[in-house]
């Protein structure tokens, strides 16, 4: 679905060029859930953004489905970390701003939309704004938004990072049913060892910065928290990212 050849982010300084990301080759094959892990710093926030056509890379190319990125392509959803939902408007209104932007009438976005907001528990608070949401509706109505226009890919920028723990754990459960549900590849950044074990086909390794790059990748195959996969996974990311953050 998405390969990444050579790329290489460079940012412009007052004092010279800071590179944050070099030589990064990954594959990311189709309908699968890959993790991005690696200290502070080291890119992958920047490698996330170049994957959704947001910002070039420096050097080297993304192909999705084999055809080089030349920017944001439609059928790519990004999640950030603040969820980036507009407090001024309602519930409903959120989950639809992809589809109003597009030109569809109110009556087709509610054909799309509604059937979405009630997968996602949110259909009976359509008329709310943000500010009346706890945080995991917040994040779900992000997640709704995303899937209005019909991904096949989903970008996660450290999306339960600011959840407590078991509204964490509920809504990586709803992640993978809705991954499941909707056919797409999806590409999650996060802090969270547990979290990338658990939810993810494949964890890449990132190291530390100046610049960062692909340590190595771990397979990890969604492991049940209670299994002994779990830890051996868990265990062997978190010596790859203590080793990561020195190189």
């Amino acid at each position: 679905m998405v390969s990444l050849e050579g790329i290489g982010i460079v940012y412009p300084a007052r004092d010279g060029p800071i590179p944050a990301v070099k030589d990064f080759d990954a594959d990311f094959p189709a309908g699968t859930i890959t993790a991005i892990i690696g200290p502070s710093g080291c890119g992958k926030t920047s490698l996330l953004q170049v994957i959704a056509g947001l910002r070039p890379p420096t050097t080297g190319r993304v192909l999705v489905e084999g055809v080089e990125l030349s920017g944001v392509r439609s059928r790519t959803a990004v999640i950030f970390q603040d969820y980036g939902l507009l407090p001024w408007k309602s519930v409903r209104d959120n989950a639809e701003l992809p589809l109003l932007l597009r030109g569809m009438h109110r009556r087709q976005r509610r054909d799309v939309v509604d059937p979405i907001l009630e997968e996602l528990g949110l259909s009976q608070f359509v008329r709310l704004y943000p500010s009346g949401l706890s945080g995991g509706m917040r994040q779900r109505l992000a997640v709704a938004r995303a899937l209005s226009t019909g991904p096949d890919l989903l970008l996660m920028d450290e999306p339960f990072s600011s959840l407590d723990a078991l509204t964490r754990e509920s809504l990586q459960e709803m992640l993978l049913a809705v991954h499941r549900r909707h056919d797409m590849t999806t590409i999650i950044v996060t802090h969270s060892i547990e979290e990338a074990a658990y939810l993810s086909d494949v964890v890449l390794v990132m190291r530390g910065r100046n610049p960062g790059g692909l340590l190595g990748s771990v397979a990890a195959g969604h492991p049940h928290r209670d299994e002994p996969r779990f830890l051996e996974v868990t265990t062997k990311l978190r010596a790859m990212l203590v080793e990561g953050a020195y190189r």
